[in-house]
């Protein structure tokens, strides 16, 4: 049997793309509620709940970007011009956040300047990204397999609308994640925080789902027409089951199912996201295969992939192990 490489890798890119939104969401969340901490000391607390992971989990990124650009070339070259902007945006605003990471710890009388800084750094990176998925969902024009469309393409009210939806989905990961691993006041108010930013999550992903069909007759086909309904129509009622084991969670203080059923509502709504853009990797424009390098570099990388990937796997795996316990002023117990 021949190996379909390019379906292989679009799956472990796709993998590696959600990790990534999974992992890096939570602890850009927590930068955007930021401002909500009360004083210095909660600060110090919220950040000593992602300061052994954020870093880790950026390397996700870095596996989604390179990979797209050694295996699917070109879909970089056309997604990287059309969405230039957006992606520059939040490389940079990652860049700036990482310094106010590190600056803030020792930093004594500008400290409020850094915490500034890392809001602003994680709010206008999930911002960013949430304007490039909408971009990027609602077509990419391509002429002579070339980008052909206009630099403002990317600004539309639908990107900016996923643009506030993953803003407002990041929050609500950042409140469950700050929930399980502080105590105290802050984790009484990250808890109460979770309802409202719930609320306006399904609120996002309700606009969100029927806007989508309406900008491309390909996407409302593959929701309400027989057969591949059969596949669509159940995410909504997971996607209904998991707000409801959420609450719950909520009401039940069970911070750890909270915080997974907030993930599994991404995850959700990821497949609805493949439901409805499969198999092309620039939606409505080009399909993987049309997209994949050569059999022959495919396979070779693919050998370099089967090592590297249950190695990052391995090492994140460990380092959230590792510091599994609550966050108590700035430190961890077990």
């Amino acid at each position: 049997m021949i190996l379909d490489l390019a379906l292989i890798w679009a799956l472990i890119l796709a993998i590696g793309v959600f990790v990534y939104v999974a992992l890096d969401g939570f602890d850009l969340g927590v930068g955007i509620l930021f401002p909500l901490m009360r004083d210095e000391r909660e600060r110090d607390t919220a950040i000593g709940a992602i300061a052994p992971v954020w870093d880790g989990n950026e390397t996700w990124l870095v596996l989604g970007g390179g990979g797209l650009l050694a295996v699917f070339p070109l879909a970089y070259a056309v997604i990287f011009p059309a969405l230039y902007v957006p992606l520059i945006a939040m490389l940079l605003a990652l860049v700036f956040r990482g310094v106010a990471f590190e600056y803030r710890v020792h930093s004594k009388r500008h400290k409020w300047l850094w915490d500034g800084a890392f809001f602003g750094g994680s709010l206008i990176a999930a911002f960013a990204q949430g304007i490039a998925l909408g971009a990027w969902l609602q077509g990419i024009e391509v002429v002579d397999r070339a980008y052909s469309g206009a630099w403002w393409d990317w600004l539309s009210p639908f990107s900016i609308a996923t643009g506030l939806a993953l803003v407002c989905g990041y929050s609500l990961l950042g409140a469950t994640w700050i929930n399980l691993k502080t105590e105290g006041k802050l984790n009484e108010r990250a808890r109460m925080l979770v309802f409202p930013l719930a609320a306006a999550t399904i609120a996002f992903i309700v606009a969100v789902s029927l806007w989508t069909p309406l900008l491309d007759p390909r996407y409302s086909d593959r929701w309400f027409t027989w057969p591949t309904m059969l596949y669509a129509l159940p995410v909504p009622l997971f996607v209904a089951v998991t707000m409801w084991t959420l609450w719950q969670a909520l009401n039940k203080d069970r911070p750890l199912t909270a915080f997974l059923s907030a993930e599994l509502l991404f995850l959700l709504c990821y497949i609805g996201l493949g439901i409805s853009v499969w198999p092309d990797i620039v939606p409505t424009s080009i399909s993987i295969h049309e997209a994949a390098g050569p059999d022959k570099s495919l396979g070779f990388l693919l050998v370099g992939a089967v090592f590297l990937v249950p190695l990052i796997l391995a090492y994140t795996a460990s380092a959230y192990w590792i510091f599994r316990g609550k966050v108590k002023d700035g430190g961890y117990h077990h």
